[in-house]
Parts: structure tokens; C-alpha cells; sequence
């Protein structure tokens, strides 16, 4: 099944993860990377590459970037759809040697979570679905992120990957009030009845961030990973903090 996939990658400014996402794909005949126009050394770094080809789209969306890439795809037998910072692991590669590529029409895997390139023992990030057969999949957006629709049975991969942002704080700070300008937008719109668990908590005021610190410290145990389990469990409540500031600024806004 290896030989029969192709990554699809989106990049802005990503100097700092590209490299070592590329050098664990060069099992791959070829490597779509969709750029947003980077301003840094991305490109360089691709080009280094021979099994890269660049493709370029001014950012808009999220799903209308990874729709984009799928379509310059549809005659693939598999894509895998990767962040510049999902570096695939040895065991990912082999398991997908010894899968039958007829056992299903889409494969969901895990990740370990890296913070500073150290692995904790857990982390919030979710499982998603990243290889498909692209014929009948495409994306939709969903608050901040984009959501895969697919077709067919959907199975789960043992091995996991790797996230691994290596990015500045400062480029996380930043993009953290992006994103949450949209969950916000994302809770407004939708009724209760049809938000996760973890969303519903986050209409109740400031009640997320206590919960997401309790959750990943003690729940899913980065307590025991030191400094950097730390650092991500901070950087989580953050970013909850951050969420609410926002709609708190939405709804302010909505009154004048």
C-alpha cells in the first residue's frame, strides 16, 4: 500500500518544521505541498527535494486549502494529508507496508504530542482521519480547523505520528487569537445539542481553563514529562483564556 500513497502537505512560513516532515516521506514517489505564500525559507527547503512539487494559493480557508491540494489528486489511489509539523513515524510506514488497501476507504491515526521536540505522555491533540482515497473525500471547515467527509468504512491505524511545532511561541501566541475568533464564531452559531463535550464546557465563563489544566496534567499525565509538560499544559489553558476573551470581545461588539 506504501507506494500507492501520496502526501498532500500545507505550508505557511514553516522553515522551522518543513525539513524533518520531508525527510521522513522520502518512501513517497511524490509529495504535494501547498504553500500559502511563504515568506521565509520554506520553498528553499522544499526545492531541496526532488520529490516535491510546490504549489501555491493564497490563503482563505483552511478546508478551501486542503480542497485545492485534493483536487490536483483525484487520480491518486491514497493521499495522506499531513501538517508541516505531522512527521511520520517508522512504525506508521510499516504498518502501512502490511495494510490491505481494500480493508477500508479512509484510515484514522493518533499522535504523540512533542513539545520542543520532546514526546509527552498525552496531550489533547485528537486522533484524525489522514489517508483516504481522494476520489469522493473534501473538506469542510469547522470553527478553526477542517473536518474530512469521506465516503466509505473508516479504520484505525495502531501506529501513531508525531506533532512536532517547533515554531516560535510568538507565531503560536498570534495564531491562538485567530482561531479563537472563529470557535467563537463556531459556539455562537451552534446549539448545544450539537457541540462535543468539551465545546459545551466552553460556554459555560472561564470554566474550560481549569478544566483543560486538570485534564492534561493530571488526566493525561504531562505532569510527569517536567518543563515541557508544563509548558504545553500552560500554553492549553492559554489558549482557552484567549477563546474566552473572545467571545466576551464578540459579544461586546454585538451590543454596540
Amino acid at each position: 500500500m506504501l507506494k500507492q500513497i501520496t502526501p498532500l502537505i500545507l505550508t505557511y512560513n514553516e522553515q522551522a518544521n518543513i525539513g524533518r516532515t520531508l525527510d521522513a516521506l522520502s518512501w513517497a514517489n511524490e509529495i504535494i505541498v501547498v504553500d500559502s505564500q511563504s515568506t521565509d525559507a520554506t520553498l528553499e527547503i522544499c526545492a531541496k527535494y526532488a520529490n516535491v512539487t510546490c504549489l501555491q494559493r493564497a490563503f482563505d480557508q483552511h478546508a478551501k486549502q486542503w480542497n485545492f491540494g485534493l483536487d490536483h489528486l483525484r487520480e491518486a489511489s491514497w493521499v495522506l494529508a499531513l501538517d508541516a509539523d505531522h512527521v511520520v513515524s517508522q512504525d506508521y510506514v510499516n504498518e502501512l507496508r502490511n495494510t490491505d488497501p481494500t480493508s477500508a476507504e479512509a484510515f484514522r491515526n493518533g499522535f504523540v504530542y512533542c513539545q520542543d521536540g520532546v514526546p509527552l505522555t498525552g496531550s489533547l491533540y485528537p486522533p484524525i482521519v489522514a489517508l483516504f482515497k481522494p476520489q469522493q473525500a473534501h473538506y469542510v471547515q469547522d470553527g478553526h480547523t477542517q473536518r474530512l467527509r469521506t465516503n466509505g468504512r473508516i479504520a484505525d491505524l495502531k501506529a501513531k505520528n508525531f506533532h512536532d511545532d517547533r515554531k516560535p511561541f510568538a507565531r503560536w501566541y498570534t495564531a491562538q487569537w485567530r482561531y479563537a475568533d472563529l470557535e467563537a464564531q463556531k459556539l455562537a452559531e451552534s446549539s448545544a445539542s450539537n457541540l462535543r463535550w468539551s465545546e459545551r464546557a466552553r460556554l459555560v465563563p472561564f470554566l474550560s481553563p481549569f478544566l483543560v489544566l486538570f485534564y492534561t496534567l493530571i488526566v493525561k499525565g504531562v505532569i510527569r514529562n517536567g518543563w515541557p509538560g508544563i509548558k504545553y499544559s500552560s500554553q492549553r489553558v492559554l489558549a482557552e483564556f484567549i477563546l474566552h476573551c473572545a467571545r466576551i470581545k464578540r459579544w461586546l461588539t454585538r451590543q454596540t
